[in-house]
């Protein structure tokens, strides 16, 4: 990876997870008004609507007539995959406040990271290990209120939690079936794929007469939820051809940082009081937080430090031999 690929990737992951760290925030405002699957369905149409008018204007739809059967099956594998992520997520706001949700959202790093070398042959080194083992303790320090399961209130917490965990799996499949593609079809392409197939799939099961009495304000949190889809999803689709996997899942894992500064913004601003509430921090939690964003930096930079306090002595070495 040269330095202009690390920079269009940088700059893209940092859109979409500035986009992912707002968009909790805006889904719990949503629920008040819609419900996830016809919240869904009106995400995906505003984007299918964008992703068409693009592809057709640029003749990159004609990418769909090279793809074999076994990629057609990726492909819509790789939609369903997408669809499970956005409704479970909404879902999981239900019973679990948005900066925790994303915190507990970044075990989707691990999965993805995992799947990279599975399915796409890619390496992690001992120290990315090490880093994805203090990711989970990290997470689990932040979550330790809620280890006393019979307490009722803790038992929703985690059910919340569980839909979360489904979600991240869900994306990361999503993300890997994507990435395999990526030979054959343009992230813009597969997006575009995955917006069909979701009204498709999503439109029996979606109730749309909740459209009829929002408000303006409602209308414009659903139409921001749209946009952020839009914006997110094509910057990290896109960030995917540049960076490899393990180094965008640890990028990713910075995205609760920004959406428990969103939601602390919106608490001192007293917007949405009865949805938007502070979160109660303790020590041991706090340090959690710290855990996490220490292991997501560690996957990224470290390797880059390791190869490049290395490439002095390969030097060192190779240059005797070239006399």
């Amino acid at each position: 990876m040269n330095r202009q690929q690390f920079q269009i990737g940088f700059i893209l992951i940092s859109i979409a997870i500035i986009c992912w760290g707002m968009l909790p925030i805006a889904l719990k405002l949503s629920s008040t008004f819609i419900d996830p699957v016809t919240l869904t369905w009106f995400r995906f149409s505003v984007a299918l609507v964008i992703a068409f008018f693009t592809q057709v204007l640029t003749g990159a739809v004609k990418q769909f007539a090279n793809l074999s059967k076994k990629e057609w099956v990726i492909l819509s594998a790789c939609a369903l995959f997408s669809i499970a992520n956005y409704i479970s997520f909404v879902y999981a706001l239900d019973y679990i406040a948005p900066g925790p949700a994303q915190l507990n959202f970044q075990l989707a790093p691990f999965y993805l990271a995992i799947g990279g070398v599975l399915l796409l042959k890619e390496r992690i080194s001992r120290v990315q290990w090490l880093c994805f083992i203090a990711l989970g303790i990290g997470l689990m320090l932040f979550f330790h209120p809620y280890l006393n399961f019979a307490e009722q209130k803790n038992g929703l917490i985690w059910v919340g939690i569980a839909w979360v965990q489904f979600s991240a799996m869900s994306w990361s499949g999503f993300a890997l079936l994507q990435k395999s593609l990526f030979h054959k079809l343009s992230p813009a392409n597969t997006l575009l794929f995955i917006y069909v197939v979701g009204l498709l799939v999503i439109a029996p099961f979606a109730d749309f007469s909740a459209f009829e009495p929002m408000a303006e304000g409602d209308w414009y949190i659903a139409v921001f939820c749209a946009f952020n889809t839009v914006i997110a999803y094509t910057s990290f689709s896109i960030a995917m051809k540049y960076w490899p996997t393990a180094q965008v899942s640890a990028m990713v894992g910075i995205t609760p940082l920004t959406c428990f500064a969103f939601s602390a913004i919106a608490v001192e601003l007293g917007w949405w009081p009865e949805m938007i509430t502070a979160n109660n921090i303790d020590a041991i939690s706090a340090s959690g937080m710290i855990v996490v964003v220490l292991a997501v930096a560690g996957v990224q930079l470290l390797p880059r430090y390791s190869r490049q306090k290395a490439q002095p002595q390969q030097i060192l070495v190779d240059k005797p031999q070239s006399t």
